[in-house]
């Protein structure tokens, strides 16, 4: 762990973010290339990334705002008072940058007709190497722990008492491999459904890599928390992701069909 800054004020986490994003970017035009998306095409998607990617930090901290809000008022009553104190939530993030993507896309689509079916396929990629980045960030930070635990597994951070899961390495390499069979499916098999095994893969394991934080995070419904509540929303979508996906391709399909006179 190295909470403290490396140099000057630069710390590891936002050095670790600093690289997910810049992966996230390589991915990005690396492989809209390599799947024959126009170059002004991937110029529009890194532009609208851009923007959901701003926008998202923001959308994270007001989750999480909201998160200890409600917590407070539990507590506290009418006391509560709602601030942001800094934290933040990946999901809550994720669900703003996705919302700010989607209503910027759809109002400049017919300026720039970007095949939704090829976003749907690099943006997964890029996702998962960006989030991974952002995992060993927290690792390195200290936040996102796990429960005390005896086994080999276990790591010591400076300020708790005892070795502890390391939960965000375990997401960290669930991600970077998630992220190689992703870019195999759609670099190797032309896959149209990434999305989809996105969703549902990071939705399964995070609802159960949920069991092993140690910190606290909130109860959602008295018995799973927040993160476990939006993962099974991640997973009901990724299945109705799919049939999206086959309509989008029968539209595609059916617009590039020459007419018969």
């Amino acid at each position: 762990m190295y909470p403290g800054p490396l140099f000057w004020n630069v710390h590891t986490y936002g050095l670790m973010i600093a690289i997910g994003l810049i992966c996230l970017f390589i991915v990005l035009f690396t492989y809209g290339k390599k799947i024959g998306m126009k170059s002004e095409h991937i110029d529009f998607v890194f532009y609208l990334g851009f923007a959901a990617i701003l926008l998202g930090f923001a959308s994270a901290a007001l989750f999480q705002s909201v998160y200890n809000y409600i917590d407070d008022v539990k507590e506290l009553g009418s006391a509560a008072k709602f601030s942001f104190d800094g934290s933040m939530t990946f999901i809550g993030g994720l669900i703003g940058g996705v919302a700010v993507f989607l209503i910027l896309y759809n109002l400049l689509k017919k300026k720039y007709p970007v095949p939704m079916t090829q976003i749907l396929g690099v943006a997964p990629c890029c996702i998962t190497v960006t989030h991974a980045f952002g995992r060993i960030g927290c690792f390195f930070a200290g936040c996102c722990y796990g429960k005390e635990t005896d086994s080999f597994l276990g790591v010591q951070f400076p300020d708790l008492p005892a070795p502890v899961h390391a939960t965000q390495l375990y997401e960290a390499a669930f991600l970077f491999v998630l992220f190689a069979v992703l870019s195999f499916l759609l670099l190797k098999r032309g896959f149209k459904h990434n999305m989809s095994v996105y969703l549902i893969c990071y939705g399964i394991f995070r609802f159960c890599n949920e069991f092993l934080r140690g910190d606290y995070r909130g109860n959602f419904l008295g018995i799973i928390s927040p993160s476990q509540f939006w993962s099974l929303c991640m997973i009901a979508l990724g299945v109705g992701v799919i049939y999206i996906v086959r309509y989008l391709l029968k539209k595609e399909a059916k617009t590039q069909q020459p007419n018969v006179q």
